[in-house]
């Protein structure tokens, strides 16, 4: 149930910025897996496990995605908030009538880390309910506790503009 999640700590990940994702509006990253050389990032791996059952709500929220990063920013209504605990920025990007999630964390108006997500059927009320939801969502709780701790020892930080990050992005299994 939790191997996904309790697996981050003894795996080698970086965050990495998605250039055609990020604009003059905000900055889009995601995270690749050390030895994950098949999909990429966790947002090629949802847009792999998704683009054929779900096509059309994978390329609104690509859409979205896209409009966040040149056009509006990290606007709150994208979101659907505390998917996390309380100050950890994760959230998901969906629609009311689709089916799909896809965590992130969001940083401000300008910054956001993508992750993976799935399937939400309307049968179940809470992400814990669908192992695959609840492995993407924990999966980002604690890389959002380890970019925090790297932020407080000063070992990451916001470029001047709040739009990057600045510092040591890679993760590693002692952590």
């Amino acid at each position: 149930m939790y191997i996904f999640a309790n697996s981050f700590l003894n795996m080698k990940c970086k965050i990495v910025k998605i250039p055609q994702l990020s604009g003059k509006a905000a900055s889009v990253y995601s995270v690749v897996l050390e030895g994950d050389t098949d999909t990429g990032t966790l947002l090629n791996k949802f847009v792999t496990e998704n683009e054929i059952l779900f096509k059309s709500e994978t390329i609104d929220i690509l859409k979205r995605l896209h409009t966040i990063g040149h056009l509006t920013g990290c606007r709150e209504q994208f979101f659907k908030d505390n998917e996390g605990k309380p100050g950890d920025g994760v959230c998901a990007i969906y629609d009311e009538d689709s089916k799909l999630r896809l965590y992130c964390i969001r940083y401000g108006t300008q910054l956001i880390v993508v992750g993976s997500g799935g399937k939400k059927p309307k049968s179940i009320r809470a992400l814990q309910e669908s192992d695959k939801l609840k492995d993407e969502n924990y999966f980002l709780r604690n890389l959002s506790v380890l970019i925090s701790e790297r932020i407080q020892e000063k070992e990451i930080r916001f470029s001047d503009d709040g739009m990057d990050f600045i510092g040591d992005l890679e993760f590693n299994d002692e952590e």
